[in-house]
């Protein structure tokens, strides 16, 4: 289940759809990149292409955000606030992880050990200003 391609930014949309066609069975997927690469951008566009109701924002602050779509719920978590997993936990973050719903996770490294087996990784790369190179993967 290993693949990669390159987007630009005005592809966004199309990369997208294409994830989630291809990947839109999977309950959770971590999206790594540095500041700057994109994990905002492609979860708000994949949120788009999956039909979410609500609004789509970035969840620094907050920790989680939830989403309805025709699917059920959408769990966006970012994990870039907090330090390691204990923090986690008490975030109520293991509990979506488990939940059996979608979760989209920034910054999955911030607690690496409480993702499910399954998930998929998302690797998020800026090769110039206007394109990106996304690979993904199973740990």
């Amino acid at each position: 289940m290993n693949s990669s391609w390159k987007f630009t930014l005005s592809e966004l949309p199309a990369a997208a759809e294409r994830f989630a066609q291809t990947y839109g069975t999977r309950r959770v997927v971590a999206f790594h990149g540095a500041m700057g690469a994109g994990k905002t951008s492609f979860i708000h566009a994949l949120c788009d292409s999956l039909k979410v109701s609500s609004t789509v924002s970035s969840p620094t602050f907050s920790i989680i955000n939830e989403y309805g779509y025709p699917g059920g719920t959408i769990y966006h978590i970012d994990l870039y606030r907090l330090r390691n997993e204990e923090e986690a936990t008490r975030a109520g973050v293991e509990d979506c992880l488990y939940s059996g719903h979608t979760c989209l996770v920034e910054w999955p490294e911030r607690a690496p050990g409480l993702f499910p087996e399954d998930t998929v990784h998302v690797y998020l790369e800026p090769v110039d200003a206007q394109t990106r190179l996304m690979s993904i993967g199973q740990k």
